[in-house]
């Protein structure tokens, strides 16, 4: 990223001072005021450092500069104040809306050592930042890998959904909108916490002790509990403790959040798995959403009503517009799609059809292979239509 700097003043000498003597310094740009400086920053930002007179017609700085922090959280802000606005500078200080403030007359020499400080400042920040955004990255691949091979069901369902997430979350303007897919992916991580059998029994209908029933209805708190000691997953971690929890109010958590106070990746996530639970008991994805209608109080009506709309026209549309190909274990590679279980010889489940080829699951496919043989042929969404 190219480091500029804007200084933003309403006095066209002191901007000219700088552009002249720190051009061979800095990437330097002016602005006149408030206003064409949020137009400058909207058209060629981020700027690494903003300077902002205090004093300025029509939006003084601290106005201006609180609109800077909103819009751009990573860029430093530097004040110039007069020593009558004392009382201003601290003020802004305090809210954390600039870095550093310096009075005028400002020597040349001290706003030039005041930039580079805050030069040091932003490279120190997004340093932080990505080091912080490249380990949550690696982290959470990791965990969804491990799921992948661990609960192939559930992630396989997951990432068959992933287009849907995509339209819904954007057809409700949701805030934060990366933490619902998210959510949907690692909503299974509290499985591993219980036996392997009792899950499947609870999956196939099969009756359960009163304990084994709390312990089931317990997961989406397990897993919620367990990615809330993951940084910046708070929000995923809420979604996923909510996903069981009706509309009105009802079913766990029993406590006194409903409706849209729900998270919108909670609401969504409570579709889609009652959606697949009974779409695999009665494989009419047709009665099946009609079925759900009339469980009054489940669901949030909007969403449900835009899932109909996209099973029955965007579905449709996207797999006219798709195809499949046969493909042997050989030729599998990381990116493609499958469309159908790969299984061993001797009808072991290894990863479900809708999951995405990782480098992890194709060393476990590649091992099974070796061992116990892979039912051949496989199929998988033609690369030329692979929404990778």
């Amino acid at each position: 990223m190219i480091e500029k700097v804007l200084f933003v003043d309403d006095d066209p000498n002191l901007l000219a001072s700088c552009e002249r003597n720190f051009r061979n310094k800095f990437l330097t740009e002016t602005a006149d005021g408030g206003a064409a400086a949020l137009e400058k920053i909207a058209a060629h930002g981020p700027f690494a450092v903003v300077v902002s007179d205090r004093q300025m017609p029509h939006m003084d700085g601290i106005r201006f500069l609180s609109i800077v922090k909103e819009r751009a959280p990573d860029t430093v802000r530097l004040m110039l104040t007069g020593n009558a606005d004392l009382e201003g500078a601290i003020k802004v200080v305090n809210e954390g809306n600039i870095f550093r403030f310096l009075t005028k007359p400002c020597p040349l020499e001290i706003l030039g050592k005041a930039v580079e400080d805050a030069l040091a400042q932003f490279r120190l920040v997004t340093a932080e930042k990505e080091l912080l955004n490249k380990t949550l990255s690696g982290s959470i691949k990791l965990l969804t890998d491990i799921l992948s091979m661990m609960e192939p069901q559930s992630f396989g369902r997951a990432q068959a959904m992933r287009d849907l997430i995509g339209i819904i979350t954007k057809k409700f303007n949701a805030e934060n909108a990366w933490e619902i897919p998210l959510a949907v992916m690692l909503a299974p991580i509290g499985n591993v916490t219980i036996p392997p059998e009792l899950l499947l029994r609870a999956r196939a209908g099969v009756a359960l002790t009163h304990a084994e029933e709390q312990l089931v209805a317990k997961l989406p708190e397990t897993s919620a509990r367990l990615l809330a000691n993951i940084p910046r997953l708070e929000g995923v971690a809420r979604i996923v403790r909510y996903q069981h929890k009706n509309y009105d109010g009802t079913g766990f958590p029993k406590d006194a959040v409903k409706g849209d106070a729900l998270p919108l990746g909670s609401r969504l996530l409570k579709i889609l798995a009652d959606l697949s639970q009974l779409e695999s008991e009665s494989h009419n994805r047709s009665s099946v959403l009609n079925e759900m209608q009339t469980r009054l109080g489940w669901y949030d009506p909007a969403m449900l009503e835009a899932v109909r709309v996209y099973y029955g026209v965007g579905l449709a549309a996207r797999d006219a517009a798709s195809s499949c190909i046969s493909i042997s274990v050989a030729d599998l590679a990381p990116g493609m799609v499958l469309r159908s279980n790969i299984e061993t010889k001797d009808g072991i489940l290894i990863i479900c059809a809708g999951n995405h080829l990782t480098e992890m699951t194709l060393e476990k496919i590649a091992n099974f292979a070796v061992i116990s043989g892979i039912k051949e042929p496989l199929f998988v969404e033609s690369p030329k239509h692979s929404n990778v």
